[in-house]
């Protein structure tokens, strides 16, 4: 055979390999939008984003192979929030990830029918995103994440390490944290029986961050809790430094405050919810219908003491909450 008719012939079957796998990839290639907390850069998120690939990949599902993810993340903006959700929507994807309240609110108001599979969600009946628990109905589910009876374990914990507290500060954005209000009627309620007054303050900017806590420290025995919050957590840098300034013990739902000079974190094990929303869109994408997934309860919590931060205060953290610890920073 000539070279020429060789070269050609090659090209020939290239070709035809080229439009046989471009005829196949629309129907092999699976879509999932993701709608993120906070952004990409953050250590801690992409770590969660490597559980929930790699959890896929366990079920057969391979980024770039037979599956298309399109990433978004809200940096802390509900309306960067809203302007994501409706790319998302738009672009039809087979099911999408939400993570946290924020990224929920802004899809289910504009999403009557995509699959929604969300992690980071405190009660998400009492919000209204599915009907119960057991059977969730309509296009959403997944898995919830603080449950409401937490508000009074903050107040309880806090009272623990930090026995003169007898004001609480509870700082939150009500646009990041709507679930923030379901939680304030368990921390009004255990601050009662601990004779805590609780002091809830609406935050939207850093400067209203420091005016409610500077306010608020002017009186002596104070202490803060700050709830699960975009918001606050992509400040978390302020937040923490104002604490520790104001000489205010103070309780977090991330990790990432303690482990930046925070006191104390309690909250679910964010990685896990990861896991198993990986086996819901799995399912979902092999023809299960949203509605009739149970959505999943937190089962697995964890406590985090800076031990660091609480001699800094001046406080001695009780042995007995130190063998209760998951982690303690020294």
């Amino acid at each position: 055979m000539r070279r020429r008719e060789f070269i050609k012939l090659v090209g020939v079957a290239a070709l035809a390999a080229a439009e046989r796998a471009s005829a196949k990839t629309p129907e092999m290639m699976k879509r999932v939008g993701a709608l993120m907390n906070g952004v990409a850069a953050n250590e801690t998120a992409q770590s969660y984003v490597q559980i929930f690939l790699r959890g896929l990949e366990s079920l057969g599902w391979t980024e770039g192979e037979n599956l298309r993810i399109d990433w978004r993340w809200n940096a802390g903006e509900p309306a960067l929030a809203r302007t994501y959700a409706a790319d998302l929507i738009r672009s039809a994807p087979d099911v999408i990830l939400s993570s946290s309240t924020t990224n929920l609110f802004a899809l289910s108001r504009q999403n009557p029918t995509i699959p929604i599979v969300f992690v980071e969600v405190s009660d998400p009946v009492a919000q209204g995103f599915v009907a119960n628990l057991d059977h969730p109905g309509g296009n959403v589910t997944g898995c919830t994440a603080f449950q409401i009876s937490m508000g009074g374990q903050w107040i309880e914990l806090l009272k623990q390490i930090a026995p003169a507290v007898d004001r609480v500060l509870l700082i939150f954005n009500p646009e990041t944290s709507p679930q923030s209000k379901v939680f304030l009627q368990s921390i009004e309620a255990a601050a009662s029986r601990l004779a805590i007054r609780a002091v809830p303050r609406a935050v939207q900017d850093a400067a209203d961050i420091e005016t409610a806590i500077v306010d608020f420290s002017r009186a002596p025995n104070g202490g803060m809790i700050v709830p699960s919050d975009t918001f606050t957590l992509m400040r978390r840098g302020l937040v923490v430094e104002l604490a520790a300034r104001h000489r205010l013990p103070a309780i977090y739902t991330s990790p990432d405050f303690v482990r930046n000079g925070g006191l104390i974190y309690y909250g679910f094990d964010f990685a896990e919810q990861f896991r198993q929303a990986a086996h819901y869109v799995d399912r979902i994408l092999k023809g299960a219908k949203a509605g009739d997934l149970p959505v999943q309860q937190p089962t697995k919590f964890a406590l985090i003491v800076n031990l660091k931060t609480a001699h800094a205060l001046g406080l001695q953290a009780p042995p007995a909450l130190l063998a209760r610890a998951d982690e303690v920073i020294e």
